[in-house]
C-alpha cells in the first residue's frame, strides 16, 4: 500500500499542470529525426573521446524511441538501459540523476523502481526547447552514471542552437 501511495504521489507531482482551455486539439513540438540522430552521434562521439563505449537513445516527448546509436564495443545491455533512462526522464519529467536518490529503498518514491520501464539511474536527461520538454536522451556504458550524464549533456549542447533556448 505504501509503495503504491508513494508512486501515485510522485506521478502526481511529475504530471504537467492541466491547461484550462476549451480547445479540442493540442499542438506540441518534437525533435525532427535528423536532429535526434545528430544529438545521439554527438553524445556517442563525446563519450568515445573520453575513452567510453556507449549506447545512446533519444526519445520523443511521449517516450517513443526516435533513434538509438551504439558504439562498436559498447555492451549489449546499453540498448535497453539507454532507452529506459531516456523514457524515465520523459515519463517523470525529471533527469534520472535526480530520481536516483529519491527512489532508493525506504524512500517515499521507492515504488518507482517497480515500474517495468523505469530506470532511475543517472544518464537520462530531458531535452528542452523554449522551456518545453521535447524529448530526452539516455546514455549507457560510461564507467559511472555521472559520466553518462556528461555524455548526454554534450549531445544536447551540440544541437542547442537548433532548439530555440
Amino acid at each position: 500500500m505504501r509503495i503504491a501511495l508513494a508512486a501515485a504521489l510522485v506521478l502526481g507531482l511529475a504530471a504537467p499542470a492541466l491547461a484550462e482551455d476549451d480547445e479540442s486539439l493540442v499542438t506540441y513540438q518534437s525533435l525532427k529525426p535528423e536532429l535526434a540522430i545528430d544529438l545521439a552521434k554527438a553524445a556517442m562521439e563525446f563519450c568515445r573521446e573520453q575513452g567510453y563505449q556507449v549506447g545512446v537513445s533519444v526519445v520523443d516527448r511521449s517516450g517513443t524511441l526516435q533513434t538509438f546509436m551504439r558504439d562498436r564495443y559498447a555492451g549489449s545491455h546499453t540498448v535497453e538501459t539507454a532507452t529506459r533512462k531516456a523514457w524515465t526522464a520523459v515519463s517523470f519529467r525529471t533527469n534520472t540523476t535526480d530520481l536516483d536518490p529519491v527512489t532508493q529503498p525506504g524512500g517515499d518514491a521507492y515504488g518507482i523502481r517497480f515500474i517495468s520501464k523505469a530506470l532511475p539511474l543517472g544518464g537520462g536527461i530531458m531535452i528542452e526547447s523554449g522551456g518545453t520538454m521535447v524529448g530526452a536522451v539516455g546514455v549507457s556504458g560510461a564507467p559511472g552514471p555521472h559520466l553518462d550524464d556528461e555524455c548526454a549533456e554534450a549531445g544536447i549542447a551540440a544541437i542547442e542552437d537548433q532548439l530555440g533556448f
